[in-house]
């Protein structure tokens, strides 16, 4: 009986950690799932030159872990796709209710012209919990 509580205890060691990065991740994915709503009314913004919306309502968005926050000012002449477009999307954890690995953490991102998405330095967020494919 004392092996079997052992051998429990071990694997509880184990799993515990690769959970709490696994909560810790989908609560991150929550961030990228607002952006992409977010792009929409980006871009719809920079039709009218301007990052963000003129109601002022529109440029925070809260999410159940979190708020997006749209700002920045948009670059002109911009001809290659692949730029960014001045247009920054901040998207700040709560400080409860959230993994303790991702509470208070910022996820920063530039809007290039051709909707993909630049990290930005402002990120605090570890890199083994954003997206792969997240740069």
């Amino acid at each position: 009986l004392m092996i079997v509580v052992a051998i429990i205890g071990i694997l509880a060691a184990i799993a515990i950690p690769a959970y709490q990065d696994y909560i810790a991740r989908s609560q991150v994915s929550e961030t990228f799932t607002m952006v992409d709503g977010a792009k929409t009314l980006v871009q719809t913004n920079l039709e009218q030159n301007s990052c963000v919306s003129t109601t002022v309502a529109d440029n925070t968005i809260a999410g159940k872990y979190g708020t997006l926050v749209i700002s920045g000012t948009p670059a002109t002449g911009l001809t290659d796709p692949t730029a960014s477009t001045g247009c920054v999307l901040t998207y700040t954890f709560k400080t409860s209710g959230v993994s303790s690995n991702i509470a208070g953490k910022v996820v920063a991102m530039n809007l290039n012209g051709n909707a993909t998405l630049r990290k930005l330095p402002a990120t605090t967020v570890d890199v083994k919990f954003l997206p792969k494919s997240f740069s």
